[in-house]
């Protein structure tokens, strides 16, 4: 599937107040992020940093939805995905090029 195509049909499943839609998306961003987070952490608490099959399978349905909030979010932005992906690439490989992958700062 296509990135923008995933975006439209990800359309199609939104329900949340039209006048609301930034601040909806954007905490429900976040909130499904932290849900791979506490997953991930569980993992490796409880199993030793182990990803068994089943974790995997349960880590890809938080990930599906947090990039149901980012493609709804970037929607709200009327960007599209596929922009959105395409600035990050440009952006990390421009830092790689110039010797500044890591370190602090957005503007680096």
């Amino acid at each position: 599937m296509e990135i923008n195509d995933y975006q439209n049909k990800a359309r199609e499943t939104a329900l949340y107040p039209v006048d609301q839609g930034i601040t909806y998306c954007t905490l429900g961003l976040a909130g499904e992020a932290g849900e791979v987070a506490d997953k991930v952490k569980k993992i490796i608490r409880d199993k030793g940093g182990v990803v068994s099959p089943k974790d995997r399978e349960e880590l890809a349905k938080e990930l599906g939805d947090v990039f149901w909030y980012l493609a709804n979010l970037s929607f709200e932005l009327n960007l599209a995905l596929d922009f959105v992906a395409k600035k990050n690439i440009e952006k990390l490989s421009s830092r790689k090029q110039r010797g500044v992958i890591t370190g602090e700062g957005d503007n680096r």
